[in-house]
């Protein structure tokens, strides 16, 4: 526990310029040299520091490395996410990234201080195109020192608290993943057997299906929907987007920063129930029915049901991680990642046909299911975004000496 760090005796507030130094990473040597004993070390990568790739790309030192230690503070300087503070691992500083080493303040003390400062820091990013850490605007900022022995007290105490924090939050995004696969279990099943747990099965012949309920048929696509080939003759329809995550939305509802055309006039329409694929991101699962009337880009394909399946159970269907893969296996491309589905491979897919009373049941029972699990989703994520905020004040007051923490711990 701290106490009375809230009073700032012997506090000062000190130029950013004046605590730390600053030193730029930069690009990594070839891999040229292949002699056995020559020095390789972790390139420090965002995946890498984030935890999200175990295995770091090596890479040889040479005159102008920027090594970082375990203890070391790194700052990305260059991206998406310029201005944030990161602990740093053993390695060479990315080319994206610079090292800050304080000079004459504890180093815990002085990453938690920087991390009370980073909203600031981020705001002032500048760039059109790739953000980056405005130098001068850091080098300007003031951060609050008290004497030694009371920042090794609050960096401890942040260590500790955040850690508690953060071990919250990662329980609670698990409690999220799973909700995610509950929900991806329960439509896969309705999807694929219906409402009745008691029909009889059989085998479908089709490999990402397996067994259906025994009166349902199996019929490829090119018999169930047809392309709809109609164009916006004025460009004023609502402009829609598709992605693997929210399916069909207007284009107005997103934060996605995409280039626009200077008309969108002839771009491709689609009614209220159409079939909407973006054929370019289809093998990641880009597709799903429109809500709405609208238009969407000519490089898109929308698709008309025909008489024997709902749309709703279309969109259930063609968001299933199974079908998602099929979808793949019948994509054209030299790469996997520059893979396209064009008509002729979504008509050769085969899906099940329930019903149309089936289809009904299991349209509302995916509804109703969905519906509390989005109130879980919704409980949990609030739940998430208090922890952060907590984690954001309790750095915030233990570095300005704002407030007596000790009574808080």
């Amino acid at each position: 526990m701290i106490a009375n760090i809230a009073a700032r005796h012997n506090w000062v507030d000190v130029r950013f310029r004046y605590l730390a130094d600053v030193q730029k990473g930069c690009l990594p040597s070839p891999v040229t040299d292949t002699r056995l004993d020559m020095a390789r070390v972790p390139y420090l990568t965002m995946e890498y520091l984030r935890g999200e790739s175990s295995e770091p790309t090596l890479v040889p030192l040479n005159e102008r490395s920027v090594v970082a230690g375990d203890d070391s503070i790194l700052l990305l300087w260059d991206g998406a996410n310029a201005g944030e503070f990161l602990r740093a691992k053993p390695g060479v500083v990315s080319s994206t990234s610079a090292l800050v080493t304080p000079r004459s303040v504890d180093s815990t003390y002085f990453y938690w201080a920087c991390k009370g400062q980073e909203d600031r820091v981020r705001a002032q990013t500048e760039g059109m195109y790739l953000l980056h850490v405005n130098g001068d605007f850091l080098a300007d900022i003031r951060i609050s020192v008290p004497p030694l022995p009371q920042q090794r007290a609050i960096g401890d105490y942040l260590d500790r608290e955040t850690a508690r924090l953060d071990a919250l939050v990662v329980a609670k995004e698990r409690v999220l993943d799973l909700l995610a696969e509950r929900h991806r279990a329960l439509v896969t099943y309705a999807v694929t057997r219906g409402v009745d747990s008691d029909a009889q099965l059989r085998a479908s012949q089709v490999s990402w299906l397996g067994n259906i309920p025994a009166h349902w048929k199996v019929e490829r696509v090119k018999w169930l929907l047809s392309e709809r080939a109609e164009r916006s003759e004025t460009g004023d329809e609502e402009l829609l987007m598709v992605s693997h995550i929210t399916g069909v939305t207007s284009r107005s509802d997103s934060d996605v920063n995409m280039f626009e055309e200077a008309t969108t006039m002839r771009y491709k329409l689609c009614h209220s129930g159409d079939l909407v694929v973006n054929t370019l991101w289809a093998w990641m699962g880009a597709m799903g029915v429109s809500p709405v009337d609208g238009m969407v880009s000519p490089a898109y394909n929308v698709y008309i049901p025909g008489p024997r399946l709902l749309s709703g159970y279309i969109d259930a269907l063609v968001r299933m991680p199974a079908f998602v893969q099929e979808v793949k296996r019948y994509s054209k491309g030299a790469w996997s990642s520059r893979l396209r589905l064009y008509p002729e491979g979504l008509f050769e897919i085969s899906l099940p046909v329930p019903p149309l009373h089936e289809q009904e049941e299991i349209v509302a029972q995916i509804r109703y299911e969905t519906s509390k699990l989005s109130h879980l989703q919704s409980a949990t994520e609030r739940s998430i975004a208090l922890l952060k905020e907590r984690r954001s004040a309790l750095i915030f007051v233990a570095v300005t000496g704002q407030a007596d923490l000790g009574r808080d711990a």
